[in-house]
């Protein structure tokens, strides 16, 4: 006779159709990791020969199966039905004695006497599998306390392998639902009530970025994440940098974490938690410290490479011994079955009023009727293709999301269940809106887009937007030169890696510093002189996790360039320094308190000027540590540095010596800085230049303007705007032939080498290194370098012959 009750010290991820795939994993991960210090709760299994026996006992296979006949497999109408019908059986039905007795005895030794609290986890046969989860489709219950509750809990998931949601998802899964089993994982409890606990991949679940980490946590019991009820904390760490003990997290952000789940002091039965308001104090509190998040990272990395494959994972700390344990591990089922053929990139014509925003999933546009549903109950108001607007999202819902064309939520993160199911059926949504079933009306005709970065918005109306697939294997790079593409959003980083491409050629730190610092660098070294009492609130609440506000930037600053430097090692990327002009900076947070009033910023106090100068000297020191943090700490030597608007050689010669002062010695460690090659100084004075720096880039647009005395501002005279004017083409002529001649890298940025097939060709024929193009514009530049190298050789050929 097989066994009822299966220790986790006798189980491996070999025993899947004895206790399922949640039970087998934490079997595997008890017996084989914990000699490499990731912490798994004791507990055992109760096996699938228990549930057989259990419906043998009870003789409930013949209902079981003719329910199932009943089930209308078209539209689903009498799902729910069914499913209750089902589960009424099972709930009904008798535990065998024997069954019990081996219930009862395995949690004593469990708890040693003690009725101390058990998490109680459906795992069926199905379950955690490569190419089906069932993450979410069977019950679980926590804190459970006493031999009896247990025994409830345990029907009670056997009874969930009935459920609405799963009874559909094994249907879409093609799964009969006579051969599939139940068993249940009964494990101590981590007391992460008193603490915190999350949700993890080891690839980025947005764009299926492989070489990072993503975890996700929130104050108490992790279940409010994956139901969408809190947006959590969420973390990215870079793999290589924890493989080589580098300081490794490249993104920290604050979620809100409002309410908390933990324990129900009054419980009876099942009814264990409670969900209560989260102290104000917290929910402006990261759950975790960086030591956390990167030993929680070490053991993500650990067991993706014990499984092979990229994984799902749960986790908690407890907050009575203070560690943190690994309750759940399952391969990752959306990005790790995609073999991406093509790019699809999506859009707008034109934006309209977005009224409605939040974090976006996917990245894709669409439009249609916004529906608005309180619950899975009023699914039949629901037509297919339809907008989904909700509060959140639980398991509940989804056979009705088979239906929607996008969804919209108030609550939840990237990682909560909306975001899961929308990833997996390549649904369009928004999540954590916050007030969208307030502001949309049902029958309301919205647009939805998903296409501009982590943020997506909500339009009204039918707006009309731009859909184009290119197939990859049509893509060819040419060898030179090198395709680089300029990218300033560390949001769109991991997407964007995937597109062809030698590199980022072209990073600015400006947008980084405005969409992500938000407040003036000077503002943070002198808070005192903010005299707005606005402005200094704001500044205090942006900072209020640091340790000091210079600290902020910094940290701010190095996350957000080695975002992009991971996403793309390790291939070059070049980081221009911050090029604002003095009426742009003063739009910053405390920004008007440090900045003078200038009638022509274009040509005033910016680039390497402003490096060296009293105004902002300690500003330029932050923006240094920021990027020696990067490359030194975190290892990301693939960073170069970029000087803009260097007026003299002199004054290059000073920034380089300001840049070793702060611990940016050229060449050491590898460090290349470039220099912009923008005005015409640095064309006249390109053999002292060169002498200077490592390399240049055309910057195409300011030296137009230069070139023609064109303020590009202006609109009464941007007719007269042109890069391909003979002028400029001269002035880059003889700045690549003096490169060349010089053996320093030259390379070009702007929007010309994609429009202009004939600028390309000009371009390859002079012999530049590299063109970087916006990413909306980099196929197309591609058309057009090869085209231009064809054609070059086909000439070379002819006059050979």
């Amino acid at each position: 006779m097989e066994k009822y009750i299966l220790k986790f010290s006798e189980i491996g991820i070999n025993d899947i159709n004895k206790v399922g795939g949640k039970n087998a994993s934490l079997g595997e991960m008890y017996n084989n990791l914990s000699l490499h210090g990731i912490r798994v709760s004791n507990g055992f299994a109760i096996t699938t020969t228990a549930y057989k026996d259990f419906i043998e006992y009870n003789h409930l296979s013949f209902a079981l199966n003719e329910l199932m006949q009943l089930l209308d497999k078209k539209d689903f109408i009498n799902l729910t039905e069914i499913g209750e019908k089902a589960r009424k059986l099972l709930l009904d039905a008798k535990f065998p004695l024997d069954l019990q007795t081996e219930i009862s005895d395995a949690y004593s030794c469990l708890c040693e006497d003690k009725d101390l609290a058990v998490a109680v986890r459906s795992s069926a046969t199905a379950e955690d599998l490569v190419n089906a989860s069932f993450a979410g489709q069977h019950d679980s219950f926590l804190n459970i306390k006493g031999t009896m509750p247990l025994i409830y809990a345990v029907k009670c998931c056997f009874a969930s392998l009935y459920t609405d949601r799963a009874i559909k998802y094994r249907f879409d899964k093609g799964f009969d639902h006579d051969k599939i089993f139940l068993s249940v994982g009964i494990q101590q409890m981590v007391r992460s009530d008193l603490a915190c606990s999350g949700i993890g991949f080891t690839l980025e679940p947005e764009s299926g970025f492989l070489d990072v980490i993503h975890i996700a946590g929130t104050w108490g019991l992790g279940e409010t994440i994956v139901q969408g009820i809190v947006t959590p904390d969420e973390f990215l760490v870079f793999k290589r940098s924890i493989k080589n003990n580098k300081k490794a997290i490249l993104q920290k952000n604050l979620g809100a974490k409002n309410k908390m789940l933990i324990y129900n002091d009054n419980s009876s039965g099942t009814n264990s938690t409670v969900l209560k308001i989260t102290p104000r104090k917290w929910c402006n509190k990261f759950v975790l410290d960086d030591s956390e998040i990167e030993k929680l990272a070490r053991w993500a990395l650990i067991i993706e490479e014990h499984y092979n494959k990229p994984m799902d994972f749960e986790w908690a700390k407890d907050g009575l011994n203070g560690e943190l344990y690994i309750i759940q591990a399952r391969p990752e089922t959306v990005h790790s079955l995609l073999k991406p053929l093509s790019i699809t990139t999506y859009k707008l014509e034109k934006k309209g009023v977005a009224f409605v925003q939040g974090e976006a999933v996917g990245n894709r546009i669409i439009c249609g009727t916004a529906r608005i549903l309180v619950s899975p109950k009023d699914a039949s108001k629901l037509q297919s293709g339809e907008i989904l607007v909700t509060n959140f999202t639980s398991p509940d819902w989804d056979p009705i999301l088979k239906k929607v064309a996008g969804i919209i939520t108030n609550k939840g993160g990237r990682t909560s269940h909306a975001s899961i199911v929308a990833r997996e059926m390549g649904t369009p949504a928004i999540v954590g809106t916050g007030n969208a079933t307030e502001i949309i009306k049902d029958g309301d005709l919205i647009t939805l887009s998903c296409a501009e970065g982590k943020t997506g918005y909500v339009y009204k109306g039918k707006l009309k937007y731009l859909q184009t697939t290119v197939p990859l294997n049509k893509i060819k790079l040419p060898q030179k030169p090198k395709v680089q593409l300029i990218v300033s959003e560390p949001e769109k980083a991991f997407d964007l890696s995937f597109y062809p491409n030698d590199g980022v050629g072209l990073l600015r730190l400006e947008f980084i510093i405005s969409h992500n610092v938000k407040i003036h660098p000077m503002a943070l070294i002198h808070p005192e002189k903010v005299l707005d009492a606005d402005q200094s609130l704001a500044i205090a609440a942006l900072t209020q996790n640091y340790s000091s506000k210079p600290n902020y930037l910094i940290e701010k600053l190095s996350q957000g360039v080695a975002t992009i430097a991971a996403a793309f090692y390790p291939k070059e990327v070049i980081v221009r320094m911050s090029d604002f002009k003095s009426n742009e900076y003063s739009q910053l947070l405390g920004g008007s308190f440090f900045e003078p009033h200038e009638e022509n910023p274009m040509l005033g106090f910016r680039g390497a000027s402003r490096y060296y100068h009293e105004k902002y000297r300690e500003g330029f020191r932050l923006e240094c540590e920021a990027m020696k943090i990067v490359r030194d700490e975190m290892g990301l030597t693939n960073v170069k540095l970029m000087i803009p608007f260097c007026r003299t050689p002199e004054e290059g010669k000073k920034v380089i010596a300001l840049m070793e002062e702060y611990g940016l010695k050229q060449r050491n460690n590898g460090l290349e800085i470039y220099v912009m090659a923008e005005l015409p100084s640095n064309i006249l004075l390109a053999q002292e230049f060169a002498e200077i720096f490592d390399g240049f880039s055309i910057g195409s647009n300011d030296l137009t303007q230069l070139t023609l005395g064109i303020d590009r501002d202006s609109e009464l005279i941007a007719d007269l705007f042109d890069e391909q004017n003979p002028a400029s083409k001269q002035f880059i002529l003889q700045m690549i032939n003096t490169a060349v001649k010089m053996g320093k890298k030259i390379g070009l940025c702007g929007q010309a080498p994609s429009d202009s097939a004939d600028f390309t060709k000009f371009l390859v024929m002079a012999g530049i290194d590299s063109i970087s193009f916006n990413a909306d514009a980099l196929i197309n530049g591609i058309k057009n370098i090869n085209t231009s190298t064809l054609s070059l050789k086909f000439k070379r050929g002819a006059s050979i012959h």
